[in-house]
């Protein structure tokens, strides 16, 4: 309980002290800081290897949402080598430094927003997402994990590792925080931001098993991401 009131009493004092700063479009933000964000994000080091270790050695066609530069990747391709990846990001300049890293993997490339892509029917062995989707609101969230459920084929995995919220109370700030910054900034709608909303555990587990998976927490660690395996029904 302590450490939950000390951290959202260091949430509110940096949402304070960022109170005037425009939100970044989505694509912009990470473009602007691709130079440093592979060290950025080694901060996930162990929770990219516990991913990894997770996917079903029976998989071999693999659909990563939101990819980056690939780190999720690299683990995975070294404990399975022959996988087949297509990973979709808005960000170009990323998806061009993941090509580059990986010229002798099967990899397919795809710049595009993954709300909109047609992942197809009963297409992959697993879908993948690490740290992309608490930008995204329930309603959105449950669409997507919807078209997911019906793109995996039978048996198929969706393998979610994100940052959750600690409480409902950290959830409903941030989320305030978000609309009243559109508001305020006049953010069109339809227009992805780089601004972190994420659900608590049970929340993003109900939506998961609204959205036709059986979907339990199979890893956290203090300082890492919250691990989800969701197995389609």
């Amino acid at each position: 309980m302590e450490q939950v009131e000390s951290y959202m009493r260091d949430l509110r004092e940096w949402l304070a002290g960022t109170a005037d700063a425009a939100p970044e479009e989505m694509s912009d933000f990470f473009c602007k800081r691709l130079d440093g964000y592979e060290q950025h994000m080694a901060i996930w080091k162990h929770s990219y290897q516990r991913f990894a270790e997770l996917l079903p050695e029976e998989c071999r066609t693999i659909l990563d949402l939101g990819c980056g530069t690939g780190l999720e990747l690299d683990p995975l391709w070294r404990i399975h080598p022959d996988l087949h990846v297509t990973g979709i990001d808005l960000c170009n300049e990323m998806l061009d430094e993941l090509k580059k890293k990986y010229p002798d993997k099967q990899l397919v490339t795809v710049c595009a927003d993954y709300f909109q892509y047609d992942m197809g029917h009963d297409r992959w062995d697993a879908v993948i997402s690490f740290e992309s989707l608490h930008h995204f609101l329930p309603d959105a969230k449950l669409g997507l994990y919807q078209k997911i459920c019906s793109a995996l084929k039978a048996g198929g995995v969706f393998l979610l590792g994100d940052y959750i919220a600690c409480c409902e109370e950290e959830e409903t700030l941030l989320r305030d925080v978000c609309m009243e910054k559109r508001k305020r900034f006049a953010v069109p709608e339809d227009r992805f931001i780089h601004f972190d909303i994420p659900l608590t555990l049970e929340h993003e587990l109900a939506l998961l098993d609204q959205a036709g998976f059986r979907a339990e927490k199979a890893w956290d660690a203090p300082e890492e991401a919250t691990l989800i395996v969701a197995k389609k029904k």
